[in-house]
């Protein structure tokens, strides 16, 4: 089976709660690798914080859309804390702090999207 056909099989497969969990799970692992590697290392670690920001900027625009169907309120939360990524993203760009914060809240993301499932 080619890779483009596995990928259709599990695009068909998953429901978009699932398929988000999974993004997030994949966004998660490359930011908690991109800790553990170097400072000196500037692609490595930029890429997934790249990955990061590029996922919440999205979630950002998607909860802006008027035709959203979540509640303002949690769209509002997101939105929030998008804002807030963006920030700290460019703090960890600039060497004033860590990956954990990037980490822990998007573990707490997957956990409500996964229930009581484990995050990464």
């Amino acid at each position: 089976m080619s890779l483009q056909a596995y990928k259709t099989a599990a695009t068909r497969a998953e429901t978009p709660r699932e398929m988000e969990y999974r993004l997030f799970g994949q966004v998660t692992r490359a930011l908690m690798h991109a800790s553990t590697l170097d400072k000196s290392d500037l692609a490595g670690r930029m890429d997934a914080l790249d990955w990061n920001r590029r996922l919440w900027s999205a979630l950002s625009t998607a909860c802006s859309d008027p035709s959203n169907a979540m509640p303002h309120a949690l769209r509002a939360q997101i939105i929030s804390l998008s804002l807030f990524i963006n920030r700290h993203t460019s703090e960890v760009m600039r060497g004033g702090d860590d990956f954990t914060t990037l980490i822990d809240i998007n573990r707490m993301i997957m956990q409500g999207l996964g229930g009581a499932s484990d995050a990464a």
